[in-house]
């Protein structure tokens, strides 16, 4: 009998960013803020909003709608594509690069620096992460712990559905089952 993606995928601390390792994180995005401001701005945008590597170098200009300050996320793997709100400062920031980017691409006669917000690879953010991680994980636990930090927050699982972009909401239960398992456990043997 085939396994559904729930029964064969869990969570662990390994997969996602503990609340010291996120304040650290949140701290050296800060520091780099003035002089890597595209670097800091790709890692932001990964942790508020939970979207793929893959999906965030997709990112286009228009994507980015000014009157709601919302960024349009287009999914991959068989995910639903979605409109996210972003707080002010970080559109701000949004914002800036999008002009900054948009005159580069003027000057270039490369395609993808005239349309794509972030004009890198994904080895390049591979890279990136590798530099400001401050812990030995994956890129991918910065989705993971959106997913989680948004959940501990609304227990709200189809507002996290949407969020992440999940079609089935049995995806979307392994952060629910995951918190709901770790609260217990505590209450229960604490």
């Amino acid at each position: 009998m085939a396994r559904s993606s729930r029964e064969t995928y869990s969570l662990n601390k390994n997969k996602y960013l503990l609340r010291p390792e996120l304040d650290r994180l949140n701290y050296i995005i800060y520091s780099f803020l003035d002089a890597q401001p595209r670097d800091c701005l790709l890692l932001s945008l990964a942790l508020k909003t939970g979207a793929r590597a893959q999906e965030l170098l997709n990112i286009q200009f228009g994507d980015i709608n000014e009157y709601d300050q919302t960024i349009y996320i287009r999914g991959i793997k068989g995910s639903n594509d979605r409109e996210l709100p972003v707080k002010k400062d970080l559109f701000r920031r949004l914002l800036r690069l999008k002009q900054e980017a948009r005159d580069q691409g003027k000057n270039s006669q490369r395609p993808d620096l005239q349309k794509h917000l972030f004009p890198i690879s994904y080895p390049r953010l591979v890279q990136i992460w590798q530099h400001y991680r401050p812990v030995h994980k994956k890129f991918h636990s910065l989705r993971h712990t959106f997913a989680i930090e948004l959940y501990k927050k609304t227990k709200d699982i189809r507002l996290l559905q949407m969020a992440l972009g999940h079609r089935n909401i049995a995806n979307t239960m392994i952060y629910a089952d995951y918190v709901y398992s770790q609260t217990e456990l505590r209450r229960l043997l604490l």
